[in-house]
């Protein structure tokens, strides 16, 4: 480790009221504090050199929901990463509520390891040629053959209960999708920590439902669709997918580099459909640990935003997602660089560098690539 890096400590999980001053004493550098209550993660809050700091809203326990009848097909899209395909498998097998058919999709893998953990687990196993997370998302609901398609990544860890409360959450017909929280699973290298700082998957520990109501009050100047949740814990009632078509396979990893699953949530919405976030349904993401690895990633989210602002605009011809893309996001970027002058924060510094590039990917990606 350079000498002039803080060292980063692990995630403190503790009940709600619990003094932890002990452990965060015992604690280097920079870390996260998840609090508990009733089972269920009701909030967190940063604490750096053995200080709590930060003010985080803690939640009342949410709800666990009664199990659904609903039949449910898990599908996981991965490619050549097989001992994180394992550890993901692994954990399924904890799940209080079994899926009917898990289905991995193997996204034109290189070597055959991933098809041998995946025959080795009893799942399905389904090659798809052709690279791309949406278009690996769009062979598995092709698959599938249960009422509900949920869909995790291969970094992940699930909880017992995940799948039966991102199950669970389909309460009424309205609703056609339902996403879970996604704590990180640890947060061991600087790259892990900035991007929980910075970039993070959990949207909250409430419940909440994105309704019409909600998508129209949210719209002046765009929908941001994104806090739906995301695609690493999303399911979906299967008669959606004919409903209002597929995965947009120009958008996300392979592609123009993210927001396939919030271009599609947005598309649910503007039908006329609800989505609804579901906190019981929790799983624990394994983050990028080195930051080459992270600077590709927030390219890649910049650039996947980008292009779905434009490809969302293509579908519904509302004149806010080009503004969003021509003028609100520009100047939320040149904000952000002025603000940053005469700082010596040279990682924030390359972040921003890279968000700045990845916008502007996105635009030319989206001129370049052919229509559906």
């Amino acid at each position: 480790m350079n000498q002039n890096q803080k060292p980063f400590a692990d995630i403190i999980h503790a009940e709600v009221g619990q003094d932890i001053t002990s452990r965060i004493a015992a604690e280097p550098g920079r870390g996260l504090v998840i609090w508990w209550n009733g089972g269920f993660p009701v909030g967190r809050r940063w604490f750096y050199d053995h200080r709590l700091w930060g003010a985080e809203p803690i939640f009342p326990p949410p709800e666990r929901l009664p199990p659904s009848p609903l039949r449910v097909s898990l599908v996981i899209c991965t490619r050549d990463r097989p001992e994180a395909l394992r550890r993901c498998l692994t954990s399924l097998a904890d799940q209080v509520r079994k899926p009917d058919e898990v289905i991995v999709v193997d996204n034109a893998s290189l070597t055959p390891e991933t098809r041998a953990v995946a025959e080795a687990f009893g799942t399905v196993h389904v090659r798809e040629d052709r690279p791309g997370l949406d278009i690996a998302r769009n062979t598995g609901a092709r698959t599938a053959r249960y009422d509900l398609v949920a869909y995790t990544d291969d970094d992940t860890e699930l909880h017992p209960l995940w799948l039966d409360q991102l199950c669970a959450g389909f309460t009424d017909d309205r609703i056609m999708a339902v996403t879970g929280l996604v704590l990180p699973a640890r947060l061991d290298t600087e790259a892990q920590w900035l991007f929980e700082r910075y970039f993070t998957f959990t949207r909250g520990f409430a419940p909440f439902r994105f309704d019409t109501a909600w998508f129209n009050r949210t719209r002046p100047p765009w929908c941001p669709a994104w806090e739906v949740g995301a695609g690493a814990s999303m399911a979906f009632r299967r008669e959606i997918f004919e409903r209002i078509g597929y995965f947009d396979e120009r958008l996300d990893v392979g592609a123009s580099g993210c927001s396939g699953d919030s271009e599609f949530w947005n598309r649910i919405l503007a039908a006329g459909h609800d989505c609804l976030f579901q906190p019981t349904a929790l799983l624990y993401h394994h983050h990028r640990e080195d930051l080459p690895g992270l600077f590709r990633q927030v390219e890649g989210y910049m650039s996947g935003h980008t292009s779905s602002l434009l490809v969302q605009y293509e579908r519904s011809r509302d004149r806010r997602n080009l503004a969003r893309v021509w003028f609100h996001l520009p100047l939320y970027l040149i904000g952000k660089r002025l603000g940053r002058i005469g700082r010596r924060r040279l990682i924030e510094d390359r972040i921003l560098s890279h968000e700045i590039r990845g916008a502007i990917a996105g635009v030319r990606y989206y001129f370049r690539a052919r229509r559906p």
